[in-house]
């Protein structure tokens, strides 16, 4: 077996990082004649390959949002492809790069955007480029300003929280990670967090049997009770008001869903729990934080059990 050359590796995987897998393939398909066997020329080989692909697509897409787009929801793609055999650092890290300095571009050439909600989504994807390329200041100055544009996104507040997570400040991530799986579980794509805060609690939500749609409703109620969702804010009247008005509705859908509420259940157990939050924060009855428990163990008993042990 032939050792393939550094020099012509470097050309390569540079290629790679410049956006450019046609150039990365002839080079590495050049290199794989001398070494056939060589596993991390023919890891990048497929890369290589995939990328040239998504790029020949990418040509007769216009420039601009759609194209950026594409690049990222191919990244999203490509993470399941590469699962399938052993993965090789030094070419995912230059196809990653190539993908979203591409993409990153692209958005950048946006930011003029005048309309409100569009921009918010320009920044976000701005900032998600970033992160992914470990530019992590940046790209939490990027979902900050797509968050003030606009609030309450329950993605926008994930990537937030995953971008202060990478870079360590784990207590602000924890907060907002809690309030994006409050406003919306079904709003937050997984696919793109990397942080090891939340891809274990994911994972270990997922232990437990769940998957999809219901992995979402259940990944705030694991976080209550694995101790990542810990750090709490105090309510404001207002949405303590609006807490009641949402459990009440839940409740009620529950009971006319009947069999047809495993969304509902997990998604009212994390709604208890903020509630019972908010009474012990500014010393509410007992009597009521009791009730709350008790509509808990009727839910889920194992979830009970776990919350009160």
């Amino acid at each position: 077996m032939g050792i393939p050359s550094e020099t012509e590796l470097t050309a390569a995987f540079n290629s790679l990082k410049e956006g450019n897998p046609r150039k990365a393939k002839a080079v590495l398909e050049d290199i794989l004649s001398e070494a056939l066997e060589n596993e991390e020329v023919l890891f990048a080989v497929k890369c290589a390959g995939y990328w040239c692909d998504v790029f020949r697509k990418a040509e007769i897409v216009p420039e601009g949002y759609e194209k950026a787009d594409l690049l990222l929801n191919e990244w999203k793609k490509f993470g399941s492809y590469i699962r399938q055999g052993k993965i090789f650092e030094r070419p995912l890290f230059a196809v990653k790069t190539g993908v979203c300095t591409t993409a990153l571009k692209l958005y950048r050439s946006m930011l003029n955007e005048k309309n409100k909600a569009l921009k918010a989504v320009i920044l976000s994807k701005a900032g998600l480029c970033n992160k992914l390329l470990g530019n992590y200041e940046t790209g939490i100055a990027l979902f900050q300003e797509a968050n003030t544009l606009s609030p309450q996104n329950a993605d926008i507040l994930a990537e937030l929280a995953d971008c202060y997570a990478l870079s360590g400040e784990e207590k602000t991530a924890k907060v907002l990670f809690r309030e994006a799986f409050f406003i919306e579980p079904q709003k937050v794509d997984n696919s793109f967090l990397e942080s090891e805060l939340f891809c274990r609690l994911a994972e270990r939500t997922a232990e437990q049997g769940y998957s999809g749609d219901i992995l979402q409703e259940w990944i705030p109620v694991y976080g209550v009770l694995y101790g990542v969702f810990n750090v709490k804010r105090e309510l404001r009247a207002l949405e303590a008001g609006q807490l009641k008005q949402a459990v009440f509705a839940l409740e009620n859908e529950i009971k006319e869903a009947g069999d047809e509420s495993e969304l509902l259940v997990p998604r009212l157990i994390n709604r208890y729990f903020w509630l019972i939050d908010h009474y012990i924060t500014t010393n509410g009855e007992r009597k009521r934080i009791n009730e709350l428990l008790l509509k808990i163990k009727l839910l889920d008993g194992s979830i009970y059990d776990m919350y009160t042990v």
